[in-house]
């Protein structure tokens, strides 16, 4: 099967600091792919570059097989490739309503019917229409997390890249968001591409992982080898023990 996002021999570079070193990572339609590592390891670094918020110095990034400008992404580009944030906080606009938020993404890419889509959204991430009309900062934080996935998910793309989407709120509500992300994914039968240094929520939300040190890929597997501890790499084990007890429930 052709992967829908690939990308090859990738390196960022800013100034002399070398970001990301020779990274490769294919990920399948349809696949949750996780990336992991300690802060700093590259592994943000390769989510902005896909998305075309880093500047990439060498490789190449492919989309459905075909070669994407490491420069430029076009409209056509985000209207199939969404990106979640980390901070809630800071992605949303202040001095907007959801409504607005929610409204900007669809003039956009000039897609119509933006009363259905706009329900829809907030129907599909548990808040309903009552929330429409509210400004961010009367909204808690994982409301917010849930504005911005809506913001995401309202043009319908294929593709989701999540960086960290739930690392600064509560554990309880990190669940919630975790389960709302893996029931939007088999609802829409969406790919994801998912940042964490959280052990647990990689093996609750995906199906294979790459493990990233210094701008490097050290190792792949999948989440049923990091649970068994059937792993090569001693940088790997290390993490493992570092998030002791990292194999948890995730409410339902």
């Amino acid at each position: 099967m052709t992967a829908i996002v690939s990308a090859e021999n990738l390196t960022v570079s800013f100034d002399d600091f070398l970001a990301l070193d020779n990274v490769s990572i294919d990920v399948a339609p349809g696949e949750s792919f996780g990336l992991v590592g300690e802060s700093g390891s590259g592994k943000s670094t390769l989510l902005r570059a896909i998305a075309g918020l880093s500047p990439v110095t060498d490789g190449r990034i492919t989309l459905d097989g075909k070669p994407l400008d490491v420069k430029y992404r076009d409209k056509a580009f985000y209207r199939q490739v969404q990106m979640v944030f980390q901070d809630p906080y800071g992605s949303l606009h202040p001095r907007q309503t959801v409504d607005r938020l929610l409204q900007e993404p669809l003039a956009i890419h000039g897609v119509a019917d933006a009363e259905r889509r706009i329900l829809r959204a907030l129907d599909e991430v548990g808040l309903g229409s009552s929330f429409r009309f509210r400004y961010s900062h009367q909204l808690s934080g994982g409301q917010r997390q849930r504005i911005a996935i809506a913001r995401a998910l309202i043009i319908e793309p294929q593709i989701m890249l999540l960086d960290e989407p739930t690392s600064a709120l509560d554990a309880s509500v990190q669940a919630e968001v975790l389960n709302l992300l893996e029931q939007v994914r088999r609802d829409r039968k969406l790919t994801y591409i998912m940042v964490s240094h959280d052990l647990g929520v990689v093996t609750h939300m995906c199906e294979r992982l790459a493990v990233m040190k210094n701008g490097k890929v050290v190792e792949r597997l999948s989440s049923s080898d990091l649970v068994a501890g059937r792993l090569s790499e001693d940088y790997t084990k290390n993490l493992m023990v570092a998030s002791k007890g990292f194999v948890r429930d995730v409410a339902v």
